[in-house]
């Protein structure tokens, strides 16, 4: 069983990166029995990945180009993954451009779902789970009274996840709080989700 975990901060020391530096720990620690449980990082920023929709993703999207090298590489990626783990700042309640970007590009048509010339849409990406980690600057109250984590939910799990027929199997937001030691909770959570990730079914 294999993680993809999909970080999307330009800061390597950041609370972004610790977060997802402990589900890959978790994983490598859950000690579960049968074949080798594995994880890849995939750092956006570090890696360089271009989020810019461009002409020849167009050209995918509409079946008359093969998928540019970068967006074959990634979908390559995907496809040797049991999970996706996404682990990203919110930034304006939402996925930062660069990680909008990768999820723009390489759940393409034709590989993450196939809309036919009946108008019916076939869903790709059924055998995926998915664990979503949203690192927070708010605190819950701000989420609560404005309906954010519910129209997160509605953009994200379900309207992107939830088309491409990946299941949600996670869903978390990691805010601010007044307990000092919140960023310590946040990674501990990361932790016991990365054990959690392929353990079997009670």
């Amino acid at each position: 069983m294999h993680a993809l975990i999909v970080v999307a901060h330009p800061h390597p020391a950041s609370l972004t990166h610790a977060v997802a530096a402990q589900v890959a720990q978790g994983v490598a620690s859950a000690g579960l029995p049968g074949p080798q449980h594995t994880t890849e990082i995939a750092d956006l920023a570090a890696e360089g990945f271009d989020p810019r929709f461009t002409a020849a993703d167009l050209a995918l999207h509409l079946k008359q180009a093969p998928a540019p090298a970068d967006v074959a590489a990634e979908q390559l990626r995907l496809d040797k993954a049991d999970a996706l783990v996404l682990v990203y700042p919110v930034y304006w309640w939402s996925f930062p451009a660069l990680l909008k970007g990768w999820i723009d590009r390489v759940l393409t048509q034709g590989y993450a779902y196939e809309e036919g010339e009946d108008g019916q849409l076939t869903k790709k990406l059924g055998h995926l789970q998915v664990h979503l980690l949203g690192i927070g600057g708010a605190g819950g109250g701000t989420y609560e009274r404005h309906g954010y984590a519910g129209a997160m939910a509605t953009q994200i799990d379900h309207g992107i996840f939830g088309y491409c027929g990946a299941r949600v199997a996670s869903s978390r937001l990691l805010l601010q709080s007044h307990d000092k030691e919140f960023a310590a909770s946040h990674l501990t959570a990361a932790q016991a989700l990365g054990r959690s990730l392929f353990a079997p079914s009670p």
